[in-house]
């Protein structure tokens, strides 16, 4: 069942076409990766699915049809512009964005005491949120858009401004999110994150869908003709291979046309290298995201 389907919607201001005839659908539980560079158009078609903007052209169902008041409230929602009120104390400022979302203060506090203490945040609660670093409000921000239980989470650079140790603790409330059915949407610019993460994608660049779909298709429909090998011995000169590549201790083969990884690995093998891991080389989303947002303006 789709949780949110996206049929060609466009959007214009003025002059400028900030969403181009996009489609989309997330389905029910899913992990979904919505990427794309500065000023692609993410934001728009977020607010357009939340229905803060109406689309010029185009269809959005979210929940099993359109927007209303009632869906709002199964809906949890993290801009990448923060929303936290500065001259308040944190704990008053949780009570507060709670409300809005229909809980009453008994149950505002039950459900940010679990999420207060699990971020190191309960001995902070007293404090004004401006009073708080950046790691800290952003942690905030998070828990805030938790607190009513939402249906759907969509979040956006939820990892912004956080140590390793912070970054990880919400990878894995994300995953336990997922894990419990909630249908998440993560917008990131970290994409060894969304590689973790999520198992389909779509990436906007301006304003245009430029991939869309599993992310194991695409890594593999951008792959070269390429095998991954780590080892501790010399590579010798092997038939078949056109160039090997150092790359972070391993070594990337270039392989001639028609060849086959099978083959090489046979060769290795008879030539006695030890090998620790030996796998076809797939590009990281990274480079997938650099290369076709560089042959978008390089087209345009």
């Amino acid at each position: 069942m789709s949780i949110v389907e996206i049929t060609n919607i466009s959007k214009s201001f003025g002059p400028v076409k900030a969403v181009d005839d996009v489609s989309f659908n997330i389905e029910q539980g899913e992990l979904f990766g919505l990427l794309g560079p500065n000023g692609a158009g993410k934001t728009t078609a977020i607010r357009c699915m939340l229905d803060i903007f109406k689309p010029d052209t185009g269809s959005v169902a979210i929940l099993g049809g359109a927007m209303n008041e009632a869906k709002k409230d199964h809906i949890g929602y993290m801009p990448e512009d923060r929303g936290l009120y500065q001259d308040i104390t944190l704990e008053r400022c949780l009570n507060y964005l709670g409300s809005l979302k229909g809980l009453s203060p008994a149950q505002v506090k039950q459900s940010s005491e679990i999420f207060l203490k699990r971020f190191d945040l309960t001995a902070h609660k007293t404090k004004k949120v401006k009073e708080l670093s950046k790691g800290m409000q952003q942690k905030a921000q998070i828990i805030a858009t938790l607190l009513h239980k939402p249906d759907l989470l969509i979040v956006d650079e939820p990892f912004s401004g956080l140590d390793p140790l912070n970054t990880q603790l919400v990878k894995d409330l994300l995953r336990e999110q997922h894990q419990q059915g909630v249908t998440i949407i993560l917008c990131s610019h970290q994409m060894n994150l969304v590689e973790e993460l999520c198992e389909r994608i779509v990436l906007i660049d301006h304003g245009r869908t430029v991939l869309y779909g599993s992310l194991d298709k695409i890594r593999r429909r951008f792959s070269g003709h390429a095998v991954s090998v780590q080892t501790r011995d010399t590579l010798p000169s092997l038939p078949r291979v056109e160039r090997i590549e150092t790359i972070n201790g391993s070594f990337k083969l270039h392989l001639a046309p028609g060849s086959q990884p099978q083959e090489v690995l046979r060769l290795l093998v008879e030539q006695n290298i030890n090998l620790d891991s030996f796998k076809i080389s797939v590009p990281t989303l990274d480079e997938i995201f650099i290369r076709v947002v560089k042959n978008e303006g390089e087209g345009l």
